[in-house]
């Protein structure tokens, strides 16, 4: 069952509507004008896409150029001992973990546009002071502060395009956004390396001015974001009339949408925190995205390892591996949302990271290994990305479609939507607590492959599981 009691479930059936009530209602959606359809989604994919794949290609990077900054001093300068680079790296997930829900919740009431404008102003300020910080406890402070206000944006950025996408188009726009994670990571490989011939530039160290520099983007990019982002598509300025009729349009032509169904409903969002789906959901992510972030801020502590190269050539090493997770994810992305098919290629590719961290443990030349690095990359920017559209289909609908026996639940008084969000920042919950806990770094110590192959194997059965 996935309501703990019958007033639950027995609510839900009474706002479930019967085949012909909903084929009446079908009946009254206005036609579509698919070549006006076609028109509008492509300026969607225009006006909203680029801001927010620059947003979170900044907020990605500003999150993880604590690798880069690793290899140009920064554990020398700040004195750091035994385990508190590892401390200093995850510590800010414990702070991402607790902003995500009630960002989401606040999303609405001070509008996307100033909300998103907000966090990621403030998270650019932190990441860039976070370059002249002295010592291991004002690294702390800044990076619990930076988690404060990242947590935020990739829970947000995903409800938000539900006002504009259709649940069919969400796997390639959701995507857009893994794409600019695999992006942050080559370009901040690209950036470390030249970067890091600064080193000594007005008496600074490099890791200094890559944080420094890094963290200046998100500034400007954030005090854009309150004048280029709409709040819904009612106050879109680049939207006709038409167009935003035809949004609505799109919107009623899905199965158990309804104009009621985009507002926030609280009852709705504690009706998905009561599903066991969304649960078991988490614990697939909290595998897979313990290889995510560990492989994206680790690259650079791994590809050290494999050899006796520069660092700057460490550096240089990292951009083709992350090109790579691009690239694969832009073509998965739009087979799986052509295909409408999910599952068959998260498990396809997981088994291909896997296969790549088994190759990274084996006794094996250091040509063998940067290739595992490479399978790694391939496939987990598909598994984390490709199956996050699967939290879009409402808990309602599921319950009607499978234990109703019914088509679906449309409801005129309550919300859709806000079981959404409350699945997303669930699943986005257990991200970070993969990383609040300390088992995607502990391990990632210098000069310590024992603890390095047993990193790999641990994450071999994090996402194996999953």
């Amino acid at each position: 069952q996935a309501f703990p009691n019958s007033m639950d479930e027995e609510r839900i059936i009474q706002h479930a509507p019967s085949r012909e009530s909903l084929g009446k209602q079908a009946a009254h959606v206005p036609e579509i004008d698919y070549a006006a359809e076609k028109k509008l989604v492509r300026k969607l994919d225009i006006r909203i896409i680029p801001l927010f794949m620059l947003l979170y290609l900044f907020s990605f990077l500003d999150r993880v150029n604590i690798g880069n900054a690793r290899l140009y001093g920064l554990e020398e300068d700040l004195g750091l001992e035994e385990n508190q680079y590892q401390i200093a790296v995850s510590i800010l997930f414990v702070t991402y973990l607790l902003s995500e829900v009630p960002s989401n919740l606040v999303l609405k009431k001070f509008t996307p546009s100033r909300w998103i404008s907000f966090i990621a102003t403030s998270w650019g300020i932190i990441a860039t002071l976070t370059g002249i910080t002295q010592n291991y406890a004002g690294l702390i402070v800044c990076r619990l502060l930076l988690g404060l206000v990242e947590g935020g944006l990739f829970p947000g950025a995903t409800v938000y395009l539900t006002l504009f996408y259709t649940k069919r188009e969400l796997a390639l726009r959701v995507g857009y956004l893994f794409i600019s994670a695999a992006i942050a990571g080559a370009v901040g490989g690209l950036l470390a390396y030249g970067i890091g011939f600064m080193d000594g530039v007005a008496g600074q160290r490099g890791w200094r001015w890559i944080l420094i520099i890094e963290g200046l983007p998100s500034v400007v990019v954030g005090i854009a974001t309150w004048f280029l982002l709409a709040d819904s598509p009612e106050t879109a300025f680049y939207l006709s009339s038409e167009e935003k009729q035809l949004i609505n349009v799109r919107r009623a032509r899905q199965l158990g949408q309804t104009v009621s169904a985009q507002e926030f409903h609280k009852a709705d969002v504690y009706a998905a925190f009561k599903d066991w789906k969304v649960y078991a959901f988490c614990v697939g992510q909290f595998g897979t995205d313990t290889m995510l972030y560990g492989y994206s801020t680790f690259l650079p502590t791994i590809i050290k390892g494999l050899g006796t190269w520069t660092t700057a050539e460490t550096q240089a090493l990292t951009i083709p591996c992350y090109t790579l997770g691009a690239l694969s994810y832009v073509v998965m992305a739009r087979l799986s949302d052509i295909q409408q098919r999910r599952g068959l290629y998260t498990v396809i590719f997981g088994a291909i990271s896997v296969i790549g961290y088994g190759i990274l443990v084996s006794d094996a030349s250091t040509g063998v290994h940067y290739l595992g690095c490479f399978l790694v990359a391939m496939g987990l920017y598909v598994t984390t990305g490709v199956r996050i559209p699967l939290s879009f289909l409402s808990p309602l609908l599921v319950i009607g479609i499978l234990q109703k026996g019914r088509l679906g639940v449309q409801r005129s008084d309550k919300s859709l939507l806000d079981q959404d969000i409350a699945m997303l920042t669930l699943n986005y919950f257990s991200v970070a607590l993969s990383l609040a806990s300390e088992q995607p770094t502990s391990v990632w110590k210098k000069d310590h492959s024992d603890r390095v192959a047993t990193h790999h194997w641990k994450l071999i059965g994090y996402h194996g599981a999953f």
